[in-house]
């Protein structure tokens, strides 16, 4: 997966409540056994005023003007400002991808659905908790009439807003701040180790021959 280390980008405030996987990427896209285009479907019921198909040309269809990512100033944004509960209900991994392949690398909210916590943390989509009020001071920015860009630093851990504006903190586990740094997911990690899994394996023959592929094909 990419690797994360630091982020300045265009940040997009949603500023929804308790926003489920479901709302993220609707179901009727799950069928795709891909895990690439679903850029163009991330919140699609919201996006769109008609309904969306999987495979479906997104490029003609009619855009809801009401909603932020449709705002001609958030165009382009890397960076997701969200509230509360983001990211709750069923435990698709297409939702951090729908989010990735629009465009986005962070998502700073005061909390996460759990299971979705982990699944952006596994492919390179970076999900910040910040405090309520310091996500309201982030909303308060993001929402003037001229765009504002955030830097979301891994390595020192805050989140910066432009000159003048406060700085927060986040947590992060370590090991979960080097698999990103790194951008290591599971197999990333296993491969690490490849030379010692081989190695492994080769004993194990030597030890148990009749366990041998040529032996049993034989």
């Amino acid at each position: 997966m990419e690797k994360f280390d630091r982020l300045q980008g265009l940040v997009a405030p949603l500023d929804r409540g308790n926003v489920d996987t479901d709302a993220i990427i609707p179901k009727q896209f799950l069928k795709s056994i891909r895990r690439t285009g679903f850029g163009p479907n991330l919140f699609d019921e919201w996006r769109y005023l008609d309904q969306g198909e999987p495979g479906q040309d997104c490029s003609g269809r009619p855009l809801n003007p009401d909603f932020v990512l449709n705002e001609a100033r958030y165009q382009g944004a890397t960076i997701l400002l969200a509230r509360a509960n983001f990211g709750c209900g069923s435990s698709r991994e297409h939702a951090p991808w729908a989010l990735q392949q629009y465009g986005f690398r962070a998502v700073i909210a005061p909390s996460f659905g759990d299971i979705f916590y982990n699944n952006a943390m596994q492919n390179g989509l970076l999900p910040v908790v910040l405090r309520e009020d310091e996500v309201d001071a982030l909303f308060a920015l993001a929402t003037r009439e001229k765009p504002v860009r955030l830097l979301v630093d891994l390595e020192a851990q805050t989140v910066s807003g432009p000159d003048g504006a406060p700085s927060f903190g986040f947590d992060i586990a370590p090991f979960r701040k080097d698999c990103l740094r790194n951008g290591l997911d599971d197999i990333g990690l296993t491969l690490r180790k490849a030379d010692q899994i081989r190695d492994f394996e080769d004993a194990h023959l030597r030890a148990y021959p009749w366990l041998s592929p040529s032996r049993r094909s034989a």
